[in-house]
């Protein structure tokens, strides 16, 4: 009689072969099912992450050009903050798209609620150079930092103010206007030409 229960099963025996029985591979546990399914389901859903990494990294290099690797900001809301902070109208280059800001810099968001504030902006110039910008009220300045040594070599008029043109220890022309407690500072690698343009761009801040 033969059985239709579990107990009917035996495990397969060499001999079944030698016999042309049919040998039945050993079951699949459910653990390892489960791990075959969490594997590929895995594999599906990074799928599309990496495809979407690959496609942001595609898109950056080609938005950069590998002739021009000059990365601009916008320096607006750190403007904003050292406005909202100072207590002295705020002066900024108003100044064309072929001055490209760069990196801007102020401690408006550090120092305590009436304290001097001080902004540093940077910009790549027409012609390739860096101009510098400095306005604080801070006579202690680190900022101001790049006057120290700086050989005076007097006065010059740009736009009907008085700035005072040095030479910095660098070698660089340093353009510095002092009004009511205010220091303005234009410096840099730039020609004499760009620096007097970034000073005579500068203008209260309308952010």
């Amino acid at each position: 009689m033969t059985g239709s229960g579990p107990s009917s099963q035996r495990p397969p025996h060499p001999d079944d072969a030698a016999a042309g029985a049919e040998v039945l591979p050993p079951p699949v546990s459910a653990a390892e099912r489960a791990n075959r399914l969490s594997a590929a389901n895995m594999l599906r859903s990074l799928l599309p992450l990496v495809v979407i990494c690959l496609l942001v990294v595609g898109w950056q290099a080609f938005r950069n050009n590998p002739d021009d690797p000059v990365r601009e900001i916008d320096p607006t809301s750190t403007l904003r903050l050292a406005e909202a902070r100072a207590v002295y109208p705020l002066l900024i280059p108003a100044l064309d798209e072929g001055y490209r800001p760069t990196s801007v810099r102020t401690d408006a968001g550090t120092n305590p609620e009436g304290s001097p504030v001080t902004v540093q902006l940077g910009y790549v110039t027409p012609a390739g150079n860096y101009a510098g910008y400095v306005v604080t009220d801070d006579a202690d300045a680190e900022a101001l930092d790049v006057l120290d040594g700086a050989a005076e070599e007097g006065a010059v008029e740009i736009d009907g103010e008085e700035w005072t043109r040095s030479t910095t220890q660098r070698g660089e022309t340093a353009l510095t206007r002092v009004a009511d407690g205010v220091t303005l500072v234009v410096t840099g690698s730039a020609g004499d030409d760009e620096l007097r343009e970034v000073a005579e761009a500068v203008e209260p801040f309308a952010g």
